[in-house]
């Protein structure tokens, strides 16, 4: 993950409670088909005391990037730990691995039920696409993206 992202993980020290990072954590995995919605987003960025959408959606950037890594390439305790640059502070580093694995088995099995209904669901002219991105145009996209919002 690039490593300008994870500067946005210290937005996660003014939530003011674990649970209330738990609930953002959950609420980006069940929003992950859809995205979050506008009462989700009011939602999160109280929860964080945030002003705006553009302090809001780097941060949500890169907690999706981080639950999709855990998820999808099944990491353990250690692998999840090694994904942190030494700039993570600490405390976030443990919370963050900490609810990863807490929800981790969940995730997964939410993810092979995804499977087995894409497989079993007829085709209906809809086609799923997926990109592959650099790490340089990904944050490219995101600082365009950032300086579109301000």
């Amino acid at each position: 993950m690039e490593h300008s992202l994870w500067g946005n993980l210290p937005l996660l020290v003014r939530a003011n409670s674990k649970e209330s990072v738990e609930y953002i954590l959950q609420t980006l995995w069940k929003t992950r088909k859809v995205g979050l919605d506008s009462a989700d987003r009011d939602v999160i960025r109280d929860l964080l005391q945030l002003q705006n959408d553009a302090d809001l959606d780097p941060l949500l950037v890169c907690l999706r990037m981080l639950i999709r890594k855990c998820v999808c390439e099944n990491a353990n305790k250690d692998e999840i730990q090694k994904l942190f640059p030494a700039e993570v502070l600490p405390e976030i580093q443990r919370l963050l691995t900490l609810l990863l694995q807490k929800f981790h088995r969940e995730w997964r099995e939410d993810i092979s039920k995804d499977q087995i209904q894409n497989s079993t669901r007829p085709n209906s002219g809809e086609t799923d696409v997926n990109f592959q991105l650099s790490k340089d145009k990904l944050e490219t996209m995101l600082i365009s993206m950032k300086s579109q919002l301000s």
